[in-house]
């Protein structure tokens, strides 16, 4: 039987595409129900894990000796830095500029300089890290601490502080774009756990615990030469089933150049649910909208994925995250 005109036309449409080397369509998210999000939930929680108090969940993680081991892949004494520059621009994936306001005075005969900051840091434009306070799953943050506890003068709980002793590890680089032969992810390609496994098996660098896991989508790059987009409606990142994954590397902060989540999520009625997952499920932290471009280049001209990991928030009692400016150290 022949077959209909139209559908002929799309596979001739189809072989053009890619016989011209077209960019691969996004790799969408696969559907998730909420009963199987509340599954993972379930099945990778660290409630108690470290006490029924404990306050810095993955932290634990990040032992004396995995910060001596970092400290002993310092070999050139390169500092990259991971961070944008705090972005003043309004834009639609920026609704709340960084606010900066310099002022000149004097001190008796001394000219001087000083500033007035202000910022809104959560959302798609601004590099900072969530803290544990930041989402919580059917009213509970992690450990089972109330969301009530988050008050208008800080979270009486988990807030950013307890992270002052900073993150010190072994950072890991996964650049999907190196792995995949493209100059960036398509928006809306979502991210496996079979992903980084092929990374893994092309590099030969095996994701442990205490490591911060970092991944790099391209975003920055497609930004630069796509027509800008509404972030929120399309961006590559991590399907929320990479939660399972995590939890069985015993990673203890995962970080990227987007929001991490991929989006559109594929989870029934949830924007951000790996955040969900790994926030309150897992007590870990999460860096978002980092720079990812620069630590690229730098690791792939040394063939290395791996360096000390360098990232110390604010500390500011009871936040729920901070900007920061973290560091790769090759």
């Amino acid at each position: 039987m022949r077959a209909p005109r139209h559908r002929l036309l799309t596979a001739t449409l189809l072989l053009t595409t890619l016989a011209a080397g077209a960019a691969p369509v996004a790799q969408r998210a696969q559907p998730v129900s909420r009963q199987q999000f509340d599954g993972w939930m379930q099945q990778i929680s660290n409630w108690g894990r470290w006490g029924k108090e404990d306050e810095l969940g993955t932290l634990n993680l990040i032992t004396p000796e995995k910060r001596k081991a970092a400290a002993s892949l310092v070999r050139d004494g390169v500092s990259v830095s991971l961070a944008l520059d705090l972005n003043k621009e309004r834009d639609p994936n920026n609704g709340n500029p960084f606010e900066h306001q310099l002022s000149l005075s004097k001190l008796g005969e001394q000219q001087v300089a000083g500033d007035r900051y202000s910022v809104q840091y959560h959302g798609f434009a601004h590099s900072h890290v969530d803290g544990l306070p930041h989402f919580a799953h059917k009213g509970k943050f992690y450990n089972g601490f109330a969301y009530e506890d988050a008050q208008a003068n800080g979270a009486r709980k988990l807030g950013i502080q307890n992270m002052k002793e900073g993150i010190v590890t072994r950072g890991v680089l996964v650049d999907m774009p190196w792995l995949r032969g493209v100059d960036f992810l398509e928006p809306g390609t979502a991210i496996t756990s079979k992903d980084l496994e092929a990374w893994e098996a092309k590099t030969g660098v095996k994701v442990g615990s205490g490591d911060v896991l970092l991944i790099r989508t391209g975003r920055w790059d497609a930004v630069r030469k796509k027509q800008p987009w509404n972030f929120i409606t399309e961006g590559a990142g991590s399907h929320a089933s990479v939660a399972l994954w995590l939890k069985a590397r015993d990673v203890a902060v995962i970080g990227s150049d987007g929001v991490n989540d991929v989006m559109p999520s594929g989870v029934e009625g949830l924007i951000n649910p790996l955040h969900e997952l790994v926030l309150a499920g897992l007590g870990m932290p999460i860096l978002d909208n980092l720079d990812l471009d620069a630590v690229a280049r730098a690791a792939r001209t040394r063939n290395r994925w791996t360096f000390m990991f360098v990232g110390a928030p604010l500390r500011v009692p009871g936040g729920t995250g901070s900007p920061l400016n973290p560091l790769a150290i090759f």
